[in-house]
């Protein structure tokens, strides 16, 4: 895309900046995916300065380490924010550039030897954001010359502001991620906790609702959704019973069988959940509202509360329906003893395509296996 920058007169320069700032806005309007852009971005970072790999490093405050979010040629890497020459630059909190690194008590040569990889030059940049924190580092190996090879003066001064111009973006867009992410991971903990206050109250243990998260997520990858939609299912599913909140102690806690009058008031949870999440327009709570409606509906229309059958149901409700059938069975209450697990696969064989979607009640029982280990992580 661009002429090697080192390479250029003043005037030449200008035009690679103007161009490569033009470059970087289109990236920008573009792309929305943290992968795609630093992705994107790294490959403007070595169009302007050739080199044989591009590494971006992102900095973790609670582990004090650098890990790589994107590398050319390697698996993730992990290393103390102190060690080798990225904890250099980190540390120093500004560009770092080695041309003899085997001859140079900076380098840190594990990574080669654990890769086989040969470095011969390196850059490091700093990756601060507006308000001056670091929070990564941008690191390039083996400065390429025009001609394609390695180039025997390594990198040079001017290097860094060309490549300055992209890690500033760089570090904008990680710093924008990692508020997404500490705002994802709140707002998760917030409807866990809401979840699990509901469980607890109907005599459930906060437990359960992580069980069947983690069942739902299972099935969830086995029928083919995204890693976000995943996401979106697991932490939603904890909230299927929320409705349960509004249902009166001397029905919810009976510990005897419920009368048909009983029955009928605490069928109302499910919408009474719907109720409670429907209003809002984030996807985790809009899916949390249909699964707390329709997890309890049959795949043969005999369920509750709309009758609704077959593929008219939601089918993240379908999906919690076997999950929490399934731990609610294994589990034992004071209510009542765990189910022995042949006698809950003999339930869930005659039920498929009865009160189970046929479709997911396979993803079961095909994997009965992984189900069991997570009832074993998560033991009440």
């Amino acid at each position: 895309m661009y002429e090697d920058a080192a390479h250029l007169g003043e005037k030449e320069s200008g035009k690679i900046l103007k161009n490569l700032l033009t470059s970087i806005a289109h990236v920008m309007a573009e792309k929305d995916d943290i992968s795609v852009l630093l992705k994107e971005f790294s490959l403007l970072a070595h169009s302007i300065v050739p080199s044989d790999r591009c590494t971006i490093w992102v900095h973790s405050v609670k582990e004090r380490r650098l890990w790589t979010r994107l590398a050319d040629g390697i698996e993730t890497i992990r290393v103390s924010d102190t060690e080798g020459v990225v904890g250099l630059c980190f540390q120093r909190r500004e560009p770092v550039i080695i041309n003899d690194p085997y001859n140079d008590s900076r380098f840190n040569a594990s990574i080669d030897k654990e890769t086989g990889y040969t470095t011969q030059s390196i850059i490091a940049l700093p990756l601060t954001t507006s308000n001056g924190e670091i929070v990564g580092v941008f690191q390039a190996l083996n400065r390429l010359s025009p001609k394609g090879t390695i180039s025997r003066k390594g990198y040079q001064e001017q290097d860094i502001r060309y490549l300055n111009i992209v890690t500033v973006y760089i570090a904008r867009e990680i710093d924008a991620h990692l508020l997404r992410d500490e705002l994802t991971q709140t707002q998760n903990e917030i409807v866990f906790t809401l979840a699990e206050t509901a469980e607890m109250r109907s005599r459930e243990t906060g437990y359960h609702v992580k069980r069947v998260s983690e069942y739902c997520r299972f099935i969830a990858e086995h029928l083919g959704y995204s890693r976000e939609e995943c996401d979106v299912l697991g932490v939603a599913s904890s909230l299927h019973d929320i409705g349960k909140i509004a249902i009166p102690d001397k029905i919810l806690l009976k510990n005897g069988r419920l009368t048909a009058d009983e029955f009928g008031v605490m069928k109302r949870h499910s919408r009474l959940g719907y109720d409670m999440l429907k209003h809002s327009n984030r996807a985790l709570l809009q899916a949390a509202a249909w699964i707390a409606l329709e997890h309890h509906e049959r795949w043969d229309g005999a369920g509750y509360p709309a009758g609704k059958s077959g593929t008219d149901i939601h089918e993240y409700g379908r999906i919690v329906a076997v999950a929490d059938v399934f731990d609610a069975l294994a589990s034992k209450r004071c209510y009542k003893s765990a189910w022995p697990h042949e006698k809950i696969i003999a339930l869930f064989e005659k039920e498929r395509g009865k009160q189970f979607d046929p479709r997911i009640t396979d993803i079961f029982l095909e994997n009965q296996a992984v189900f069991i280990d997570i009832r074993t992580r998560f033991q009440d």
